[in-house]
């Protein structure tokens, strides 16, 4: 049975308490050492965090800011606002910014030509093109400045708390900033929303205005399963890169940040996806509804509710020393009735020593109405008790 190696702990905890294992959880010691300054590593299936180190910390998005222009371009094909044949001309702006004239990465397009979306989504996905990402920018929003205020926007709106965006494409022109963790979510938002378009990040070359430049990804050549996602530079903070693999059905998702060289992020990048590929595995912990602990209930019929998942509970947890792993089932208290069946009123949080490596969601698997005055006073002589002490 997985359930030997699995100590689960119930503890009932106000939002405080919760802040504080959230705190504890990303100031603890990472079982594998990188010389990266931020890391962040997750198995996607599961999502289960197998590496963090400073993931919240802010640093530079430099060309991984593009990860975000694509969500937005990608976003926009979705809801049919736009299509791959639609043409977006080339400005001076773009040209000169991003273009032939820059010296920076860049797909040529010429001047005061006219390119299709889908064409542009290349050359920024493969060749790292920054008058591809201008260009897209002025297509869809009439300047990179109001394009840049999507972006920011839509982070938001799909939970990367922490990044900002100044311009479409990273140039350090106009600030734009990320973290870790961030990057990883955004990684894997755009793998789960647009299995359409992800496989374009794995593609090895692209040719445009007769051309020919391979993918700027240097993981791609590594032969290990990598199938995106880019890298960026920045001054004065290093080398940073977002990446996925997939491998005997397992998949991961990485960001790193703060490498000192081209060749160390590579390195490096190798060095932690073959540790994350090797050293775990995929286990059920709980079968779905099966339940996991009670939580109490005030003022209700019933004093406690069982506490179920919609879902099985499935870690991707190290092959070796098992036995470090635990559980603690957090939810504010006090509960109060009534509480409707298939509520979500817990969390269920799984760690490893003192890091958190999985928060499940955990559901009343049983209506408990209110009570009557007897249940509901002593209940609230409880409460006042519980306070005073």
């Amino acid at each position: 049975m997985m359930r030997s190696f699995l100590l689960l702990v119930f503890v009932l905890a106000a939002t405080a308490l919760q802040a504080a294992g959230n705190v504890m959880a990303q100031e603890a010691q990472p079982v594998f050492a990188t010389k990266a300054k931020q890391a962040y590593l997750i198995e996607a299936a599961t999502g289960t965090v197998l590496l963090a180190v400073n993931e919240n910390q802010s640093f530079p998005a430099a060309s991984l800011a593009k990860l975000m222009t694509m969500e937005v371009v990608f976003d926009a094909l979705k809801s049919g606002a736009i299509s791959p044949e639609t043409l977006y001309p080339v400005s001076e702006y773009a040209w000169r910014t991003g273009g032939a004239p820059s010296g920076t990465t860049t797909m040529f397009a010429a001047l005061k030509s006219q390119v299709p979306v889908a064409d542009l989504m290349r050359g920024v996905i493969i060749q790292n093109a920054n008058d591809a990402c201008i260009i897209l920018a002025e297509g869809i929003a009439r300047s990179e400045g109001e394009f840049a205020a999507r972006m920011t926007a839509k982070a938001k709106d799909i939970g990367l708390a922490r990044s900002t965006f100044g311009n479409a494409t990273g140039l350090p022109y106009a600030e734009s900033w990320t973290t870790a963790r961030d990057l990883v979510e955004l990684s894997r938002h755009l793998y789960r929303n647009y299995p359409e378009y992800y496989p374009l990040y794995a593609q090895p070359d692209f040719a445009w205005n007769k051309i020919f430049q391979r993918n700027k990804n240097p993981l791609l050549s590594l032969n290990m399963g990598v199938d995106g996602l880019g890298a960026g530079f920045a001054e004065g903070t290093g080398y940073a890169l977002a990446a996925s693999v997939a491998r005997d059905n397992s998949r991961l998702f990485l960001a790193l940040g703060g490498l000192a060289t081209d060749k160390e992020r590579t390195d490096e990048a190798r060095r932690i996806l073959e540790w994350g590929l090797s050293s775990f595995e995929t286990r059920v912990v709980f079968k779905a509804g099966e339940v996991i602990g009670q939580a109490s209930i005030y003022g209700g019929v019933e004093s406690k509710v069982d506490l179920v998942t919609r879902e099985p509970v499935d870690i991707f947890a190290p092959k070796s020393n098992p036995e470090r792993l635990s559980g603690r089932i957090v939810y504010n208290w006090p509960l109060r009735a009534p509480v409707a069946r298939g509520r979500e009123i817990a969390t269920l949080r799984i760690s490893s020593g003192d890091r958190v490596i999985r928060e499940i969601p955990l559901e009343a698997a049983a209506s408990v109405e209110v009570g009557g005055l007897r249940a509901q006073a002593s209940d609230a002589l409880m409460e006042l008790l519980f306070f005073w002490l």
